[in-house]
């Protein structure tokens, strides 16, 4: 085993090396804040003498010593990309976009153009400097180095590839706003140092990984269980130790192929919670000995699921079982992409939810677990607004048992989700909060979609999916209608008494498909009944013969509607009368 330290420039570091980045490896992650740093640092090493430098980072990579690649007269080793990779994909696109900006006219613009491209496509127009073998199916990455070309954001899949081309436009915008390109090409060649350590063996590889995580490496606690499990299955080197370390890691490799289109979904709902994190809260959470009260933290979970993995049959059992929570993980957030997206903030109710999808029960019995646990969700945290961080511990108790307690049967988690909700009392939460506007439009439109539904149903028809696709699409305030519009009344809750009509509660309110919504404005709500009939949702022509028969619409009629829809919101989320009406 060899491990060599160097500490070289950014020429030295690409000079005869061909980096690859394994498929077993996570996908590019990098976000506008961490391109922006590096931006930020080079721009410091601007106008500085000519011995100044700047540390960027430190790199790790495998040489498993197989035949170097010989392109022209040149030798190239292949390099796996173990430590380093979304600083080096980042600059990569940095030289390229100055290879794209450089005046060809200018002759020693064109010199260093075509130096730049036989760095980054070598002599033999194939070989690329950095090759993203791990997950970046759309080749954008590989077209920009070729051709020089990429698509917008818009058409990203995923939100790796989203990240990936939003770095292709930023790294250009950087090049287009420097005014001596080849100052910044000689700052970034010559000026940036990194320390590099080359190691010839893979079992090596996550003994260097954990000593440099000790030290301060910025890693992902998921790469970092990753890691120690690899450590595992090389020092166990048990049966065929080839067969077991190639199924590690192809398992690893399903696991962020799968995590690049779950970060995409769980943006498209308004998650700003690290997916990779939860997915190994989740993982380890579910694999306590004894039933928590809350989701463990990064590091527990990372030291929980060690604890019992002491051989490779392990290792590779425990991935399958992160591979397993990343699958129902997705599988959950994606149904939440349209209208359950208002249920999709609560941890609490992610976890029972998974816990849910990974059950061992019948299909049936699983969608009447989660319409259950939605029901209770939304009673709790949308109609009666509690703080998401009640009933934290019986949410995660609950999902525990249902994952790991086969005697717990399906009637009795039922029975279990239904006291969970039975304690909040749905009217007496929208008689204390009558806003149903300002920081609610999520659950608003989730609430009123059912109400869709439910006439839908009441006339033996089917939703109008067009429309409800157009409102789903555009943001929530831009799809919620004020039957009597906001400059006709009061965006504050008014006194007993006193006259006007409050604009944001419920009975107000209504959905429309953005570009109707749009075209309704601020008339007056007789002058919008044609609108309202002409969208073809039920909701609206439901509204739209209540102003005609009512021959107007104002507080009399606001109240009256809002009447109706809590009756009807009682009986959708199960409310008894009599019940008490603690924890509002």
């Amino acid at each position: 085993m060899s491990v060599r330290p160097e500490y070289f420039t950014l020429t030295k570091l690409l000079a005869n090396r061909l980096f690859r980045i394994p498929h077993y490896q996570r996908a590019y992650s990098w976000q506008r804040e961490h391109r922006a740093a590096m931006f930020s640092d080079i721009r410091k090493l601007k106008n500085q003498p000519s011995d100044s430098f700047h540390f960027m980072a430190t790199v790790v990579g495998l040489n498993r010593k197989e035949k170097g690649k010989e392109i022209a007269t040149e030798l190239y080793d292949f390099i796996e990309i173990v430590d380093g990779q979304q600083r080096i994909t980042t600059l990569v696109l940095l030289l390229k976009a100055i290879e794209r900006k450089l005046n060809c006219k200018i002759p020693v613009e064109d010199e260093q153009a075509k130096k730049l491209q036989k760095l980054l496509v070598k002599q033999d127009e194939s070989s690329l400097i950095l090759l993203q073998t791990n997950h970046d199916r759309s080749q954008y990455f590989a077209n920009y180095l070729r051709r020089g070309v990429h698509p917008s954001t818009d058409e990203a899949q995923t939100l790796a590839d989203h990240e990936l081309l939003s770095a292709i436009e930023e790294c250009e915008f950087f090049v287009d706003n420097w005014d001596n390109r080849l100052e910044l090409l000689g700052i970034l060649k010559n000026k940036l140092t990194f320390v590099y350590h080359e190691i010839d063996h893979e079992a090596a590889v996550y003994t260097v990984f954990e000593t440099l995580n000790d030290r301060g490496l910025d890693v992902s606690w998921l790469d970092k269980l990753k890691s120690r499990l690899m450590r595992v299955a090389f020092e166990n080197n048990q049966g065929n130790s080839e067969e077991q370390i190639n199924e590690l890691h192809d398992i690893w490799g399903q696991i962020y192929a799968t995590l690049g289109p779950l970060h995409k979904v769980a943006s498209d709902i308004g998650l700003r919670e690290s997916i990779s994190s939860e997915v190994l809260r989740f993982a380890a959470t579910l694999k306590t000995s004894k039933v928590p009260s809350q989701p463990l933290g990064e590091k527990r979970s990372v030291d929980r699921l060690m604890d019992i993995c002491r051989s490779t049959p392990e290792a590779i059992e425990l991935s399958n079982w992160i591979l397993d929570v990343t699958n129902a993980h997705y599988k959950l957030l994606n149904d939440m992409r349209s209208s359950k997206r208002a249920l999709a903030k609560n941890v609490q109710a992610r976890l029972l939810g998974l816990a849910i999808i990974l059950r061992d029960c019948s299909p049936e019995e699983k969608n009447e677990l989660l319409g259950q646990r939605e029901k209770t969700t939304f009673r709790i945290f949308g109609l009666c607004r509690t703080d998401a961080r009640r009933e934290k511990g019986e949410y995660v108790q609950l999902a525990w048992k249902t994952w790991n307690d086969p005697d717990f049967k399906t009637d009795a988690i039922l029975t279990e989700l239904k006291n969970l909700g039975e304690n909040y009392n749905i009217e007496k939460a929208f008689s204390e909060i009558p806003n149903c506007y300002t920081g609610w439009s999520e659950e608003l439109r989730y609430l009123l979609y059912r109400y869709e539904e439910h006439l839908a149903e009441q006339k033996g028809l089917s939703l109008n999916n067009a429309q409800w696709q157009c409102i789903w699409d555009d943001t929530a305030s831009n799809s919620i209608e004020h039957i009597l519009p906001k400059s006709k009344g009061s965006q504050e809750p008014l006194d007993p008494g006193q006259e006007g009509v409050f604009v944001h509660r419920l009975g107000n309110l209504m959905l429309l498909p953005p570009k109707d919504n749009s075209e309704a404005g601020a008339r007056e709500p007789e002058a919008k009944v044609n609108i309202y009939q002409s969208t073809r949702l039920l909701i609206a022509e439901e509204v739209a013969k209540m102003i005609d028969a009512e021959k107007g619409w104002g507080i009399k009629q606001i109240e009256k509607r809002e009447r109706q829809l809590i009756k009807w919101i009682k009986e959708k989320w199960g409310e008894d009368k009599s019940e008490p009406d603690r924890h509002i």
